[in-house]
């Protein structure tokens, strides 16, 4: 792969790490407090949804760590070794881990008595995107794991190949 495509992956993964803190740090506790402002009924629900935000921002950010070290071994060619299944197996945990937190809340919105205010179409929304954070999750994990399956095949070539030469 081109150093320069490497450089600006690096750099996206930086930036998206970063927004991410913020994130973690300010908009997510800040919205809550808002909505909590706005809809004294959300109170109780405050804490554990922020909790399940932040976790699930952690679970990009172990990810993307991985992504970067997975970089670094393409950089060195050093793709098609034991350590690179190390970091895709953390990016599939990290998938499976945020997968299952978007499950968790999917459920509580479909099963729980949450107030709302007007028709209740905030809570929909909020089931929709629960939803569809279930099934891009679970789809991301799939494709990684198929992708480790190739990666295992391409290693064992590779070593069959240095046996040989």
């Amino acid at each position: 792969m081109h150093r320069f495509f490497i450089l600006a992956l690096r750099a996206g993964i930086v930036a998206a790490i970063l927004v991410g803190l913020f994130g973690q740090i300010v908009v997510i506790p800040t919205t809550a407090a808002d909505q909590v402002d706005r809809f004294p009924l959300y109170a109780p629900f405050a804490a554990p949804y922020v909790t399940v935000a932040v976790v699930g921002v952690a679970c990009v950010q172990v990810a993307l760590v991985a992504v970067w070290m997975l970089l670094a071994m393409v950089r060195r060619d050093a793709l098609f070794s034991p350590r690179a299944f190390r970091w895709v197996d953390t990016l599939i945990g990290a998938s499976v881990v945020a997968t299952l937190l978007a499950l968790g809340v999917t459920g509580h919105l479909a099963l729980a008595e949450i107030p709302s205010p007007g028709d209740g179409m905030q809570v929909i929304g909020a089931l929709g995107a629960a939803l569809a954070s279930v099934g891009v999750g679970a789809a991301f994990a799939m494709l990684v794991v198929v992708m480790r399956g190739l990666l295992r095949k391409a290693t064992d070539l590779q070593t069959e190949m240095a046996e040989v030469v």
